[in-house]
């Protein structure tokens, strides 16, 4: 390929679950594809750090108001969403756990990405956390939060960084709740590891 073009394949190589072929292929419908496309991708790559950066309260992806100040700090759409319960922030690992939870339409307070997970192997602490911003927001006296739903992934680190958070959060007098994890909806029993079983039985509800 031109040299040109595999810089371009190189590029969405990077990117996250995009292997070499489908790069190329990116790469090549870029290139012979309607010149209006790659011109319009372009421009909005080009323009999307300057425009979309994380939220400033909460971490969450949020887009800059046009004609914002250089400088000036991003508010998501949730967090200036009203409507929402102040009292409830559920605290989320990652903006695609938010965006998941967010589709499930079940959850109406606020929330908060911590942005990773403790993870010793990978050199990652309790003090690269944002766990100060964290307890900021739950002790703000404009906008007190009663529950804190900790809502990282049921894996070791996530339920080490859940551990953490229920630590600290615990310390400031809120309430800390976890999601519950178990059989998914449409699967088999036969299927389902000892872990995830056991906790579907921990956390069973009355019924009937």
């Amino acid at each position: 390929m031109p040299e040109r073009l595999t810089r371009v394949a190189h590029l969405f190589a990077r990117l996250p679950g995009v292997g070499e072929k489908t790069a190329q292929r990116f790469a090549l419908f870029v290139a012979t594809a309607d010149e209006e496309v790659a011109r319009d991708l372009g421009a909005e790559l080009a323009a999307l750090r300057d425009h979309v950066r994380p939220c400033e309260r909460c971490g969450n992806i949020a887009e800059l108001a046009e004609g914002a100040q250089p400088g000036e700090v991003a508010r998501c759409a949730i967090c200036r969403d009203e409507r929402r319960d102040k009292a409830l922030l559920c605290v989320v690992a990652r903006v695609q756990d938010l965006l998941a939870i967010e589709r499930s339409g079940v959850m109406r307070g606020k929330y908060f990405v911590l942005g990773r997970l403790l993870s010793p192997l990978d050199g990652i602490s309790a003090e690269d956390l944002p766990l100060e911003r964290l307890r900021r927001i739950v002790e703000d006296p404009a906008a007190p939060v009663n529950e804190v739903l900790v809502a990282t992934p049921p894996s070791v680190d996530g339920e080490a960084t859940a551990l953490l958070v229920a630590r600290e959060m615990a310390a400031l007098g809120a309430r800390v709740t976890r999601i519950a994890s178990g059989v998914p909806h449409g699967g088999d029993l036969e299927f389902a590891d000892q872990v995830t079983l056991g906790r579907a039985i921990e956390g069973r509800k009355s019924f009937g």
